[in-house]
């Protein structure tokens, strides 16, 4: 229990007894009769759990968090809570930065940068952590409305701001996240996909010098991430004799067992690779290699800035006499897999393109005419073997002895596809399999 008094100059007094049996005493200033009452009430809870070991709830934390400064240095010197960490926004954002720099990408770090700056922009670098609510933290979502930036930049960068205030909970500077409820809407932006056929990228080919067609090439027939993968693709990793490579990926090295995988060499890809084995010298280490090769590899270390490779394709592109496509590279390898998908299984599919069958079908996979073709054609089969059985059965019904007789009792073989699922719900291959049907079976 505490006690609450008053000293001859109005200023209230609380007092309690700890759990050491230590009498301390908080002087928390002027206050009204109600607010001394209700402090009062908050040092007792304190009191207890502290003598109890146990942590604040989430609604004592929260309001630990809201009180001033002087105030908590008063609680922490009798020990009701722990000295505050007082840490800005500038401070802390470009403390963790600082600390990201060895372990990221040049990427990582400037989407990083981007949001940190916007924040500081935004609030005030001075800004104590403490003093953002969520309240402010929705008023800087709407600050991104209006700008009228697109809905899937919006809801990328509040998960780094999210990210960021994540890591202050953790480091105990803040209670909660004042970013936990924010959320923008996330969107797959499928109007900018679009498929590239391969006599449109051939057309680009033809107006392309040989160490573009590469890239092109690499792009289009094998599904590799352009520049990251096709830059660090080196001709020790590439075996023609068996038709495949092994492709180094930057981008998922950091997941285990996804920092290579093995690709096909298709047959449309094969003739820019010997062309490019042919001309290549005995020193060159990367398929893309001379001047124009380590010039992109060099904007590495930059996050691939610079390179100019969508400018130059941009060009081949107009000059093939077309209309430059949204994400010309992306859509590249979306095509690529969108060709795949057809003729191989979708975990077969994503193995060699380094991604997942949800990544798969929300970001790469397209419908095309083809298959509207293709469905139509399958329905189209199905009528007329329809029409085949019912023609037997028409048979059968005119035997002359009104019955089934032995040779309409021979069972046939009639095979079907049978697609298996794997416990993990990626699609396994077709698989063939035979059984026995009587004609009576099959109604005919």
């Amino acid at each position: 229990m505490a006690s609450l008094s008053k000293d001859q100059h109005g200023s209230y007094r609380i007092l309690f007894i700890n759990g050491y049996g230590k009498r301390k005493t908080i002087r928390p200033g002027r206050l009204n009769a109600k607010q001394a009452q209700e402090l009062k009430l908050k040092v007792e809870h304190l009191n207890a759990i502290q003598i109890a070991q146990l942590p604040p709830d989430a609604e004592l934390a929260r309001w630990l968090s809201q009180i001033g400064d002087d105030l908590a240095r008063k609680f922490a010197a009798v020990g009701l809570m722990p000295a505050r960490q007082s840490s800005t926004l500038g401070d802390f954002l470009n403390g963790y930065l600082e600390s990201r720099a060895m372990d990221s990408k040049p990427n990582t770090i400037s989407n990083l940068k981007g949001v940190a700056n916007e924040l500081q922009r935004f609030f005030g670098p001075n800004t104590q952590l403490r003093t953002i609510t969520p309240v402010l933290a929705e008023s800087f979502m709407a600050h991104y409305h209006e700008r009228g930036l697109a809905p899937t930049t919006i809801y990328r960068q509040l998960k780094f701001a999210k990210q960021f205030f994540g890591i202050a909970v953790k480091r105990k500077l803040i209670a909660s996240n004042p970013f936990a409820d924010v959320r923008g809407k996330s969107s797959t932006q499928n109007h900018r996909l679009q498929y590239v056929t391969v006599e449109e990228i051939q057309a680009v080919l033809q107006q392309a010098n040989l160490t573009f067609q590469v890239i092109i090439a690499l792009s289009r027939f094998a599904g590799m991430r352009c520049p990251s993968e096709v830059m660090l693709l080196r001709w020790e990793d590439v075996d023609l004799a068996r038709g495949r490579m092994m492709v180094t990926s930057p981008k998922t090295e950091h997941i285990e067992g996804r920092g290579t995988r093995i690709t096909p060499i298709t047959p449309k890809l094969r003739p820019y690779l010997e062309q490019a084995k042919a001309i290549a010298e005995p020193e060159d280490k990367y398929v893309v290699g001379g001047i124009a090769g380590q010039r992109y590899r060099d904007s590495a270390a930059t996050g691939w800035r610079g390179t100019n490779l969508r400018s130059t394709m941009t060009k081949y592109i107009f000059r093939a006499g077309l209309v430059p496509w949204p994400k010309i590279f992306h859509n590249l390898r979306a095509s690529c897999e969108t060709d795949f998908a057809r003729h191989h299984p979708i975990h077969v599919v994503t193995a060699w393109l380094g991604n997942t069958p949800k990544i798969a079908l929300n970001h790469y996979l397209q419908t095309q005419e083809a298959d509207f073709d293709k469905a139509v054609r399958g329905q189209n089969e199905s009528a007329e073997s329809d029409a085949s059985r019912r023609d037997l059965a028409h048979q059968t019904a005119q035997s002359p002895e009104g019955k089934v007789g032995q040779e309409q009792t021979q069972t046939a073989k009639i095979p079907r596809k049978v697609a298996l699922v794997a416990t993990d719900g990626q699609y396994c291959p077709t698989i063939e399999q035979t059984k026995d049907y009587t004609r009576q079976e099959l109604n005919l």
